[in-house]
């Protein structure tokens, strides 16, 4: 069973066509194996406004950018790559998007606030500070 946040609804929420597509693939294909952070990804995903197709977000949180945001219960600040589960490697900063926090990131524009839980139960808020575009990880020809 999941626990929505309640209090304070959550800001407005903006995906390309591209992630919107891959995500709800994702989600589909999580259900079962991950069902509670599906159903949280499912639901953002469900919230969103779909850029069209070509068009891509500015200051709003996508996949593969390198997202700077505060940790508003401590002030801490962090920078994480949000990416997806096969790319994560928390050591280098790389955060999936089955994650709560990478699930309360994506769409995010830059300025605003979320609330969400952590894994062990835990109520936070943090904000978005910087955006920064993904880095082409297109390989390198000889």
């Amino acid at each position: 069973m999941t626990k929505k946040t309640t209090g304070s609804s959550k800001p407005r929420i903006t995906l390309t066509a591209t992630d919107h597509e891959k995500l709800s693939t994702l989600a589909d294909a999580a259900s079962h194996t991950m069902p509670e952070m599906a159903a949280e990804l499912a639901d953002e995903i469900d919230r969103a406004q779909v850029l069209p197709k070509g068009r891509s977000a500015t200051d709003i949180v996508c996949m593969g950018c390198e997202v700077e945001f505060r940790d508003d219960v401590s002030g801490r600040v962090q920078t994480v790559t949000l990416v997806y589960p096969n790319e994560a490697d928390i050591a280098r900063g790389r955060i999936s998007i089955l994650t709560p926090i990478g699930t309360a990131l994506i769409g995010l524009p830059v300025g605003k606030s979320i609330d969400w839980t952590t894994r062990n139960g835990d109520k936070k808020r943090l904000t978005v500070l910087q955006v920064r575009e993904p880095v082409a990880t297109e390989p390198q020809s000889a």
